[in-house]
């Protein structure tokens, strides 16, 4: 079978014209734009780095970065011990409360201790206690005989 071309003349010397044309080269704008849309795969991902390497720096030493983290999570165990104690102490102080509101041996001993009340068949000795600062020659220690010279005045 013979195929015939269906094509006409026109045709044929358009394809040719195309096949055999000169194309301009491009002006230095369009060469410009065009090896930046080539090599914009790049520069994206040199962006997406710096700006990864910016956020990994933020989230390490930034004001609320890890290292901010740990300083506050030491903070919070060191005031949560704190706490602790102060409640074990407020408790012993409620049981201290309470005892003397409905104790009356330890009111008496709170009064003895505190402000040195005794019976009026009772002799309370006190002694003195030593001086912790060294003595200078005017301050001389006091014996008993000017203990009760002094008591006498």
């Amino acid at each position: 079978m013979l195929r015939v071309d269906t094509r006409s003349v026109d045709d044929l010397i358009l394809e040719e014209f195309r096949v055999n044309a000169v194309v301009p080269s491009p002006s230095l704008k369009s060469r410009v734009v065009s090896s930046v849309y080539r090599v914009r795969r790049r520069i994206a991902t040199g962006l997406a780095v710096v700006l990864a390497v910016f956020f990994g720096f933020h989230v390490m030493f930034g004001r609320n970065g890890l290292n901010a983290y740990e300083a506050k999570r030491v903070e919070d165990r060191s005031l949560h011990q704190q706490i602790e104690s102060l409640q074990q102490e407020n408790g012993r102080l409620k049981d201290h409360v309470d005892r003397l509101q409905g104790d009356p041996d330890a009111i008496e001993h709170e009064a003895r201790e505190k402000l040195h009340y005794a019976r009026p068949d009772e002799v309370i000795w006190t002694l003195n206690q030593q001086r912790s600062e060294p003595q200078t020659s005017n301050d001389e220690p006091q014996t008993v005989a000017s203990a009760k010279a002094d008591r006498k005045k």
